[in-house]
């Protein structure tokens, strides 16, 4: 397992699905782990593995400067930033609203972009110089459209070439803080859950697009999380991580 000792994290998004895994994952791993949501259950989650929690909406930007003040405070750093927390609409082209438009972005994107501006400034600023790892978590739907949601996709889509501007950024002016795109294919998560409720069979659908005809687990997301957010890949940066059972890898013919 990457060795993760000493190292402080910021993982959104903690309360259910890939966000509580990694919470849990990263814990193990020996890091100090400040957990966020908007669902107070994150508490629960935090409290048994160890780790602290905050209640956070992370579209609201200015809130960023207290989470990342609380989870600096104990130890004067900050490693590590997962931008899990996300939310699906579930709407076409032609029945979104620019309510829903708004608040989907205000989450996926613009959210993990505050997240980032916010982990960056304190990175540079660590012990010993700057120094860091942000994991930014898409989806393959951001590479493969769901026509059913035009908001959910589109928003993701901008999280990869987000995450591939932060990390040349980054790079450009010396700063050692890596940022890595994570692509989770169909997991059981939350969103899922949601999601099938309004189309009754899309899991079975989806887990069949897969060459491994099955959902992934959110503990093999958090696995790739904890690699990313390790010293053991210090050459990556702006790079794509898929843990999706191959399912952008087949034809869908086949």
């Amino acid at each position: 397992m990457p060795d993760l000792s000493g190292k402080v994290a910021i993982v959104t998004g903690c309360a259910s699905g890939i966000g509580a895994a990694t919470v849990k994952r990263l814990a193990a791993n020996g890091a100090k782990v400040l957990g966020t949501d908007v669902n107070a259950d994150g508490a629960a989650v935090c409290d048994a593995a160890g780790a602290r929690f905050m209640v956070q909406d992370v579209g609201d930007t200015a809130f960023w400067a207290d989470v990342v003040a609380a989870a600096t405070g104990e130890g004067g750093r900050l490693d590590i930033l997962v931008n899990n927390a996300g939310i699906v609409s579930q709407h076409s082209i032609e029945d979104v609203t620019d309510e829903i438009w708004d608040r989907t972005y205000d989450v996926n994107i613009k959210g993990t972009m505050a997240g980032c501006r916010a982990a960056i400034a304190a990175m540079k600023n660590n012990p010993g110089g700057s120094s860091g790892a942000i994991i930014n978590i898409a989806s393959t739907s951001a590479m493969a459209a769901l026509p059913g949601d035009v908001a959910y996709c589109s928003s993701k889509g901008a999280v990869r070439v987000l995450s591939k501007s932060i990390a040349t950024h980054c790079a450009q002016n010396g700063y050692n803080i890596r940022c890595n795109t994570v692509i989770p294919g169909a997991t059981e998560t939350g969103i899922l859950n949601a999601a099938e409720e309004h189309m009754p069979g899309l899991k079975a659908a989806v887990a069949a697009t897969s060459p491994l005809n099955r959902l992934g687990d959110p503990a093999e997301t958090a696995a790739a999380i904890a690699f990313l957010a390790s010293d053991e890949c210090p050459f990556m940066t702006g790079a794509e991580m898929l843990v999706d059972g191959g399912a952008l890898s087949i034809h869908p013919g086949f």
